[in-house]
């Protein structure tokens, strides 16, 4: 029996829940597809422009995708109907890429994971503010150690993902002060192994505890409220709120780039794919699946969702591309 026709008849069963359904399916490692379609020829890049690994990826007021890639031009603009380039820049600033966000103002912010940086661009490219000791590593409000992403509140204050060794959480003021952290190495609640990406949405901070295989929640203060942590979310490596509220989580796998039975992860590579989450962390709608061709990931890294509800997925390793899913 194929996967497709076994997808086939349990889509025939009325009785059973869509998030029900979903969760049936990716414990049985079976990946059908969501109501989701790729676009094709997105990006259109002018000839002989590529990719890096394109680690940090968002989206502006204007409808632009920012995509933050290890490539000769790391910051890069698209937009978001052509997917042709906006505007790029970044060249031999940064030693290692990885998060990208963009402020309630259009501001661009990025982490150099190992330069231990977090960098702060206007809309233009101007550099506007640095933060952290520049190849020295630590764990106050001036050294951070391998930071790997932000995310914002409506009022300009940020949340930093400080996860690579402080396995920390850590709030700044919208200029750049530190208020208040959180967390330590561990996997108890509150604790975390590599917090690899942070949301916020209404009150709520979401964080992606990439070594536990959760996510978990906390109040505003840092206050923890729930984890969700189930084999059907399999292993969270990035975490967005889109302008709905619904929760877009990349489940990463664990990382191997071959198929293997002996994965510790169930499913192994298979699970490369974007869940699509209420606020209960019920599972709505999954798109991707592990592999080279159109629509599928080789490790997914982070995901932005548009204000009409498309959703784009940047990959790193050898996926070193953006993609783009609407809705059918």
């Amino acid at each position: 029996m194929t996967r497709h026709y076994f997808c086939a008849i349990f889509l025939t069963m009325k009785k059973i829940s869509q998030a029900g359904l979903l969760s049936v399916l990716a414990v049985a490692g079976i990946s059908c597809a969501g109501r989701y379609t790729l676009v094709h020829d997105w990006p259109k890049l002018p000839p002989g422009f590529v990719f890096g690994q394109v680690p940090g990826l968002d989206i502006d007021s204007h409808n632009h995708v920012w995509a933050f890639n290890r490539g000769y031009k790391p910051i890069v603009c698209l937009d978001g109907q052509t997917g042709e380039i906006v505007a790029s820049w970044g060249e031999g600033l940064f030693i290692r890429p990885h998060g990208l966000r963009v402020d309630p103002q259009d501001n661009i912010w990025v982490t150099d994971k190992d330069h231990h940086l977090i960098y702060k661009f206007s809309h233009e490219g101007k550099l506007l503010l640095t933060l952290g000791t520049k190849g020295v590593p630590g764990a106050d409000a001036t050294h951070f150690d391998g930071p790997a992403d932000l995310a914002f509140t409506p009022e300009g204050d940020f949340y930093l993902a400080d996860g690579y060794q402080n396995n920390r959480i850590v709030k700044f003021s919208r200029d750049g002060k530190m208020l208040f952290e959180w967390g330590k190495k561990g996997s108890g609640p509150g604790e975390f192994d590599v917090p690899h990406s942070v949301a916020y949405h209404r009150g709520r901070v979401y964080v992606a505890d990439r070594s536990n295989g959760r996510i978990q929640i906390f109040d505003g203060e840092g206050k923890f409220i729930e984890q969700w942590k189930d084999p059907a979310l399999g292993r969270p490596w990035g975490v967005t709120s889109a302008p709905d509220g619904d929760l877009f989580v990349v489940d990463g796998g664990d990382g191997y780039i071959t198929q293997s039975k002996t994965s510790p992860n169930p499913g192994g590579p298979d699970r490369a794919r974007v869940l699509r989450l209420d606020q209960a962390g019920r599972i709505k709608d999954t798109l991707g699946s592990f592999g080279r061709y159109e629509g599928q990931f080789i490790w997914p890294h982070s995901v932005a969702v548009g204000r009409d509800g498309a959703v784009y997925v940047a990959e790193v390793h050898t996926g070193m591309r953006v993609q783009k899913f609407v809705r059918r």
